[in-house]
């Protein structure tokens, strides 16, 4: 770096929560944080913003606790059909996305994080480091989504097989009729309800591409008669193509976290837990000085989401064994029940050392 110190030890791109929380791991380690983010004030996305018990005891150990609502477990619901599984230990929790974004947001404020409002669409890698534009770090953690601008610019993507699925979010002023995360099956499609408040749902729709959020709704005629005359609480928002390839998660000092390292699908929810786990894995591999331990690290650390995920995905992909995941689930109800626990365990990894 020319020969002077960097500006910080971290630099991380992307300013979510999974950008937030890699920096508030970095401050928790001893190490400096800056984070760039295009976007001004909070950044909100498509998700179903149900946060498994494992990824809110991971916020817990950060110091950071969102007001949400308590969730109970996870029932998948068909036409006639339901299956239900409550957690066997610790609640999880239905946080409104803006809402956990301000949490992290205030918890690295008082970590002394900078944030600095800058678009980042290339980096150059110097002798020791990284510098984006006129800043300069030891290490560089690109968190900056599925479409990670960054991880095109290293080369690290890779086409993604399969159909394409894409989701759509809104929230509805009305009260939860249930503690759990409801997951509503149809042909081609599925919708995750989650209690996020007192008067708050979010309602996300998974699927192929096509249709507005009125339109897909339609293919739930139970969920849809519920949510009659409940005025929409926000805006619909969309995300997608969820299925995201990358060759790797290290490129020098540049680390991949969170959706940026690869992406399966939402459909078994563990994409904030799966997030903060890559994040604490990246920064224990920047603070050992090994960042080639990372990529080990990050196969260890998202295997049960990719594996799980993969084969639900592989099920629902099918007409024929689609239409048998709600009965089989009800019918064996300790498989889904040991399904669910797997999910919503927190002791994913812990870092060596």
């Amino acid at each position: 770096m020319s020969g002077r110190s960097p500006d910080c030890d971290v630099l991380v791109v992307g300013g979510g929560p999974v950008g937030l929380a890699a920096a508030v791991e970095a401050r928790l380690a001893g190490l400096t944080a800056t984070v760039l983010e295009a976007r001004d004030g909070p950044v909100d996305k498509a998700c179903g913003e149900g946060l498994m018990p494992g990824a809110v005891a991971a916020l817990q150990r950060l110091g950071v606790e969102p007001e949400g609502y308590p969730i109970a477990g996870i029932a998948y619901l068909a036409p006639g059909r339901s299956a239900v599984a409550r957690f066997g230990g610790a609640a999880g929790l239905g946080v409104r996305r803006l809402e956990l974004w301000r949490a992290l947001a205030a918890r690295a404020d008082a970590l002394g994080v900078e944030r600095h409002r800058v678009r980042v669409t290339d980096v150059e890698v110097e002798a020791g480091g990284v510098r984006v534009g006129g800043t300069s770090a030891r290490w560089l953690l690109a968190a900056d989504g599925l479409r990670s601008p960054l991880r095109h610019r290293l080369g690290l993507d890779r086409p993604a097989r399969g159909t394409a699925r894409y989701g759509l979010r809104r929230h509805h002023a009305l009260a939860p009729w249930s503690d759990l995360v409801e997951v509503h099956w149809a042909a081609g499609a599925e919708a995750y309800v989650t209690p996020v408040g007192p008067d708050r749902v979010g309602v996300a729709v998974l699927g192929g591409a096509g249709g507005g959020f009125e339109e897909r709704l339609a293919a739930f005629p139970a969920l849809r008669e519920r949510l009659a005359g409940a005025p929409a609480a926000s805006e619909v928002l969309g995300a997608g193509p969820l299925r995201q390839v990358a060759t790797a998660r290290v490129a020098g000092p540049v680390l991949l976290v969170g959706d940026a390292g690869g992406y399966v699908d939402a459909l078994t929810g563990e994409g904030v837990s799966t997030g903060l786990a890559t994040a604490r894995a990246a920064v224990a591999a920047v603070v050992a000085g090994r960042p080639e331990r990372y990529e080990r690290d990050w196969h260890r650390v998202t295997r049960r989401y990719r594996l799980l995920t993969a084969g639900v995905l592989a099920a629902a992909n099918h007409d024929r064994s689609r239409r048998l995941v709600v009965p089989a689930a009800e019918r064996f109800p300790g498989l889904f029940r040991t399904v669910v626990d797997a999910l919503a365990d927190g002791r994913r990894w812990e870092p060596a050392g």
